[in-house]
């Protein structure tokens, strides 16, 4: 059987900070990444695609406040879901033009997804998400003054909304998407980290509002769709320690151990690297391997010639 890899694509594979965002602007992003899919099916694997919605769901909030005096405002639960769709046929699209174009055989399939997580978990008392666009100190101060927003500065590029990032406890529809993969399918599924929904009293699913990171998401896909290889697209070809220090050193192929302390240490930041890291390990730790690598370097980091590798 081929070898499965659950691919966690970073937000800057849709939308770049500052860039337009516009529909034909994610989508010319977009083919980048059914670029390097098209690669990885080439080297035989079943592939998993998850994906961000940071920028796209915060516009769709935005929105919500603009016309909310006219259109009765979402919850942000109902705002993930429509972000996931209109991302996923993006997405879809763009892959199935890609795989035709290059003869091969492959179907494309998105699924909406559902992620359950607990109403009891602690993210609900400390907000750490970031979502939607990048604000200045004065733009975030008077954001969180007229609209009671929770603003935080992300990893020097500016401020942006957070919300709930509660953990996932269980991917809904996995057996589908086994079932996809194994009938020779790519599949788009638990796009922005999955619509996040709680267990009621009696039983039954409801939404929450909340943002689940794409990262632990797709941590937790791999774990249930039993993949080989769980690999996180970012802007950056390594993970460092140090970062941006005159000290800072690359990281390549290490244990969960060493990666553990790095991270213990204070090295990863939360709401950037720091998820990206914790879910890598814990997923490693089941003697997978995790890689956190740039987009373009994604189908040489699966064949060990570049990018982080997390070795269990």
């Amino acid at each position: 059987m081929a070898n499965r890899v659950v691919i966690a694509l970073g937000g800057n594979a849709i939308l770049k900070p500052g860039q337009s965002e516009t529909v034909e602007a994610q989508l010319e992003n977009i083919k980048t990444s059914a670029d390097m899919i098209a690669k990885i099916e080439k080297l035989d694997y079943q592939i998993v695609v998850t994906h961000g919605n940071g920028p796209q769901v915060g516009n769709i909030l935005r929105q919500n406040e603009e016309a909310k005096n006219i259109v009765p405002p979402f919850p942000l639960d109902v705002c993930n879901a429509e972000s996931q769709g209109f991302i996923g046929y993006l997405m879809e699209q763009t892959i199935k033009n890609k795989i035709e174009e290059e003869g091969l055989t492959s179907e494309v399939v998105t699924l909406l997804t559902q992620v359950e997580v607990s109403a009891e978990d602690e993210a609900f008392q400390k907000p750490t998400k970031p979502i939607g666009v990048f604000y200045t100190k004065a733009e975030a101060e008077k954001m969180s003054k007229e609209r009671n927003w929770k603003m935080m500065e992300d990893a020097g590029r500016g401020y942006r909304r957070v919300v709930p990032s509660p953990r996932p406890l269980t991917i809904h529809g996995v057996n589908s998407i086994v079932n996809l993969l194994n009938q020779n399918t790519i599949v788009v599924a638990g796009g922005g980290g999955g619509i996040p929904v709680s267990r009621k009293e009696n039983g039954l699913l409801s939404g929450i509002e909340a943002v689940i990171d794409k990262d632990r998401t797709g941590k937790k896909l791999s774990e249930q769709v039993d993949a080989d290889v769980f690999m996180m697209l970012t802007d950056v070809s390594n993970v460092y320690i140090n970062y941006g220090k005159p000290n800072q050193e690359k990281l390549e192929t290490i244990t969960p151990e060493i990666a553990q302390k790095h991270f213990e240490d204070g090295h990863f930041a939360d709401g950037s690297m720091g998820p990206k890291i914790e879910a890598a390990i814990h997923f490693a730790r089941q003697g997978k391997t995790s890689i956190i690598c740039a987009l373009e370097e994604a189908d040489q980091a699966l064949l060990g010639k570049a990018g982080t590798r997390i070795v269990g």
